[in-house]
């Protein structure tokens, strides 16, 4: 009896320590989506809030059709109006006689709004259809807000209770929210810069991404090729799913889905993924080494907005030249600089067209050599992690990567 005890207690400690584990990610250990409560002012029953939402994380990004943020109240309060996002249900309003409040959901969920809304409903950084970039790669468009007036709620710091359970939904799932805590008021400085004001009261919430709950398979592929082989290591078979007629559709002449086609929208291939990762190394010279990036997009009816593509490789740190992307380092510990984070230039490449002749980006890379720990033999020039978009990319074995000899290129 006492061994039961004793294991089922080890197991629960396992299973806790691994819930806690899978929302830390090694390559960004301080990402996060930090969701702050602003009260602007008191009125009669409760108060008026601004809410911002802030993705830390430097390469996960949130995409069309956007997040879905939801809490439970605290007591009974009701929201009378938002500004810059909507409830999804306005919920039963019916002991209401003339004053309608916008939503009287308990545990009420909140969108944001379009980007072509009116003016009178829209405030700073709000109606971006719940479409966040990273951090990493454009902080300026990280940040959503929205405004709320909330009644039945009190309408002092002492009694108003904070809103619990908070839940953060987007596309690819994971995100696990904790508990809100109230922190020192904000301070905003007006536009002329010439005085400061702070909130009545601030709490904040912090959001936490687990790829263990992400997705249940994977979304990305790795494959690789060399300028001395011919040959080229696709990714893996079924790296995201076996092919069957049910799930995949052929690729047309000229590229399109047939009309008649709803579903499924991936183009038919071994490895099942709706996005192919390849790595090609050029040319291997004395002082230097290239290769070539390729980003393919399988799917038929989705386009990549603001896409990021993180590559850990012990060279990375003397990346000389990169055409095309975008490119920055990613040092999340400061004493290891082999992790780079990749995405599209504005107006030109920062949109992963959906599958056909358009649907790919690329880049090449030029990188310096360190004679005393480079050589590119052994698998050594091909990356030893992927991410597309936060998603990590199922690799190729290791005994099937096109090696390259050990010596430099005659030209």
């Amino acid at each position: 009896m006492e061994s039961k005890i004793l294991w089922s207690s080890y197991s629960l400690m396992f299973l806790v320590f691994c819930s806690g584990a899978a929302a830390y990610d090694a390559l960004d250990p301080n990402g996060n989506i930090t969701i702050k409560w602003d009260v602007i002012s008191w009125t009669p029953d409760g108060y008026v809030a601004v809410v911002t939402m802030n993705n830390f994380q430097m390469y996960r990004i949130i995409t069309s059709p956007g997040w879905t943020l939801g809490w439970t109240w605290a007591k009974n309060e009701v929201i009378w109006s938002m500004v810059g996002a909507q409830a999804i249900d306005q919920g039963d309003c019916s002991k209401f006689r003339s004053n309608i409040p916008h939503s009287c959901k308990r545990n009420p969920a909140i969108v944001d709004l379009l980007p072509n809304v009116p003016y009178n409903q829209q405030i700073a950084n709000c109606c971006k259809g719940g479409v966040l970039a990273s951090m990493g790669n454009d902080p300026s468009a990280a940040l959503s807000a929205f405004q709320v007036s909330v009644g039945s709620a009190g309408n002092t710091d002492r009694t108003v209770k904070l809103p619990k359970n908070f839940t953060l939904i987007a596309p690819g799932g994971g995100y696990t929210c904790g508990p809100a805590k109230i922190i020192r008021p904000t301070l905003f400085i007006t536009p002329d810069r010439r005085r400061i004001t702070r909130a009545m009261m601030t709490w904040r919430v912090i959001c936490t991404c687990s790829q263990f709950l992400a997705s249940p398979k994977p979304t990305c592929c790795l494959s690789l090729s060399s300028f001395h082989n011919g040959s080229i290591t696709p990714c893996p078979s079924c790296s995201c799913g076996c092919q069957n007629s049910s799930n995949c559709v052929m690729k047309t002449p000229h590229g399109n889905v047939p009309k008649k086609v709803n579903k499924p929208v991936l183009r038919c291939t071994k490895h099942m993924c709706p996005i192919n990762v390849h790595w090609h190394v050029k040319s291997n010279y004395k002082k230097y080494w290239s290769a070539k990036i390729t980003i393919t997009n399988f799917n038929y009816r989705f386009n990549h907005t603001q896409w990021t593509l993180v590559v850990q490789h012990p060279n990375l740190n003397n990346a000389t030249k990169v055409s095309s992307f975008a490119y920055k380092s990613l040092m999340p510990y400061t004493a290891i600089n082999d992790t780079a984070l990749f995405y599209g230039r504005k107006s030109y490449n920062d949109v992963l067209m959906q599958a056909g002749a358009k649907g790919n980006v690329h880049s090449d890379l030029t990188l310096e050599k360190d004679g005393k720990t480079i050589a590119l033999k052994k698998g050594w020039a091909f990356p030893r992690r992927v991410y597309f978009n936060g998603n990590p990319c199922v690799m190729p074995s290791p005994e099937s990567y096109p090696y390259l000899p050990n010596f430099a290129g005659t030209r």
